[in-house]
This record gives structure tokens, sequence and C-alpha cells, in this order.
């Protein structure tokens, strides 16, 4: 009988949660095939929870489903990242006009990730500093309070990760380009400047998107 007040996370779920923001955020991994067996070792579970959790992937089109050959990381094609920074933007802009228009732009908490992306400057951090740049965009959707959109949003996670740790090693001096470009939105959100912030959102995620398919 499940404690009352405590969570229990089932087999399927913790796979899938490893899989998700372990696996697919690795660009290295793009376009291998997966070992069920091999991720249940790591993951400790079963094989059935993970091949659940790869039916669950493959239907949100995250991994291929090959016949005998099992799962395979689906890469991600120049339209689908093209697509990606589409709807990134549309969603970014429309978080900083509702927040600008209501004056409660979560500055302090933008602040405070951008101090500590900061400290995460070397190759071997890009994985973390990637985390940290999502949680600095999803803390801006996050403060419109609309949970439809923060669940909208965080499904673009993996991809949005694994594009960005790609991003930084395709070209030298991206981590400092990267912060400069969070300081101008940052900047623009705490001057009230909506067109500004946009603006800076767009070039943000021009310049990601351009790095990408150049690489």
């Amino acid at each position: 009988m499940r404690a009352l007040g405590v969570a229990v996370t089932s087999g399927r779920e913790k796979a899938y949660g490893f899989l998700k923001d372990t696996v697919l955020t690795d660009p290295g991994m793009q376009g291998a095939f997966l070992s069920e067996q091999e991720l249940a070792d790591r993951i400790g579970v079963s094989r059935t929870p993970v091949r659940e959790a790869l039916l669950q992937l493959a239907a949100e089109d995250l991994v291929e489903l090959v016949p005998k050959r099992g799962a395979r990381v689906t890469p991600l094609t120049g339209r689908q990242i093209r697509e990606l920074m589409e709807l990134r933007g549309i969603v970014e802009r429309y978080a900083a006009e509702q927040l600008v228009a209501a004056g409660r732009a979560p500055v302090a908490e933008l602040r405070s990730l951008l101090a500590r992306q900061r400290e995460l400057t070397g190759a071997d951090q890009a994985r973390e500093f990637i985390a940290v740049d999502h949680r600095f965009h999803s803390a801006l959707v996050s403060a419109v309070g609309n949970t439809l959109l923060d669940r909208h949003y965080d499904g673009l996670r993996s991809r949005q990760v694994r594009t960005g740790v790609t991003a930084l090693f395709n070209q030298q001096g991206r981590q400092e380009a990267v912060l400069a470009e969070h300081e101008a939105i940052l900047h623009a959100l705490e001057a009230g400047d909506a067109r500004a912030a946009c603006a800076a959102i767009d070039h943000h995620l021009e310049s990601t998107l351009e790095v990408l398919l150049a690489g």
C-alpha cells in the first residue's frame, strides 16, 4: 500500500527520466542504437520498463524503433532544429511580453542563474552549462504562470539541451557569446523594455541556429 504523501516512481518513469535527461541530451548519442540490457543495468531496473520508456519516447519522435535492430536515437535534422528555434522564439517572446506588461519578470532568479553559468566555462562543464541555460529560459516561461505552457515548453528540454551542447562544441567561444546574449535578455527585462527583450531573444536563438546549421 502506498504511504500517504509519498510519491513512488515506477520503473518506467525512472527509465524514461534517465533516457530523456541523460542519454537523449548527449550529442554523441545521435544516431546510436541503444541496448535495453545495458540501459537496464545502468538504471537499476529490468528490461521491461526500459522497453516501455523507449516506446513512449518513440511516440514523441525522440527515438526510432528499427525492426531487428532496436531503438535508435533519432538525429535532429536541420528542419527540426529550425522548428525548435521557431517554437522557442514564439513561447519565449510571449513570456517576455507578458511579464514586462505585468511588471513581474523574474529578474533576481535569472541573475542568479546567469551568475551560475559564468562559473561553468570549461569544456568539461558544457553539459551543466547548458542545463543551467535551459533553467534560465524555462524560468522566464514559468514566471508567466501558465501550467499548460510550462508543460509544453518542458517537452522541448531534451532537444534544447542536445542542440545547446552541440552548439558549444561546434564553435569556439560560444559559451562567452551565450553569456553575453543572456545578459542582453536580462538587461532588457530589468529595463522593462519588451521590444528589446524580444529582439535579444531572437538574436540569441538565431545565433544558436546559425552555429548549429554551420556545424
